[in-house]
């Protein structure tokens, strides 16, 4: 049990990291106040993404806010399995930041960009073409393995999944608003993860 309130704890207090980061970066890049069409995305991720994320995080909510809540879909875990997931929030923190700090006024929560969206291809963005998804796919499993639980590893896997779908669009649409230049960058830089040997 005792061991149990630990994880919890790291988990409120990664929360207090990552909540505030996030919420920085995106009021700065809302600034301005662009209007963004969502339905660019298309029906299925709009209808799926956003809900499949918002049940993850409630669930999230609820492990740390009442544990027992959540009780229903916790599953034995030994500690090196829960300090794994400790490690994975940790490193998805530190590259959330280092991915928000490049994208700086160009975040944006969907697809569509925004008319001074420039293309950022340095800092983590020299390395793959994605580090901010990467981030969070790292937090959410972390967050999942920490607090040793089927329910937010299953939602949090749905989330990754379709992220990894909603890229495929993103990509056609930065290719069309940069052509030539995204081109070169796609060649370049892995997806996901880094492509050594590869001149940038």
């Amino acid at each position: 049990m005792a061991e149990a309130e630990t994880f919890r704890r790291l988990l409120i207090g990664g929360a207090l990291v990552v909540v505030p980061l996030m919420l920085y970066h995106r009021i700065r890049a809302h600034a301005g106040g662009e209007p963004l069409d969502r339905r660019q995305e298309g029906l299925f991720i709009l209808a799926t993404l956003r809900p499949v994320a918002l049940v993850f995080w409630a669930g999230t909510i609820a492990f740390m806010v009442r544990p027992a809540s959540m009780a229903w879909s916790t599953v034995a875990l030994h500690a090196p399995g829960r300090w794994t997931g400790v490690a994975l929030f940790a490193l998805g923190t530190a590259l959330l930041a280092w991915a928000l700090h490049g994208l700086g006024p160009n975040l944006t929560d969907t697809v569509v960009t925004r008319r001074a969206h420039t293309l950022v291809t340095t800092g983590a963005y020299r390395w793959v073409r994605h580090p901010f998804y990467d981030a969070m796919a790292l937090i959410v499993i972390g967050i999942a393995l920490l607090a040793a639980n089927w329910f937010l590893l299953v939602t949090a896997c749905l989330v990754v999944a379709l992220v990894v779908y909603r890229t495929r669009i993103e990509e056609a649409r930065l290719l069309a608003r940069f052509g030539g230049p995204y081109a070169a960058y796609l060649s370049r830089t892995g997806r996901f993860l880094p492509r050594f040997g590869v001149t940038r």
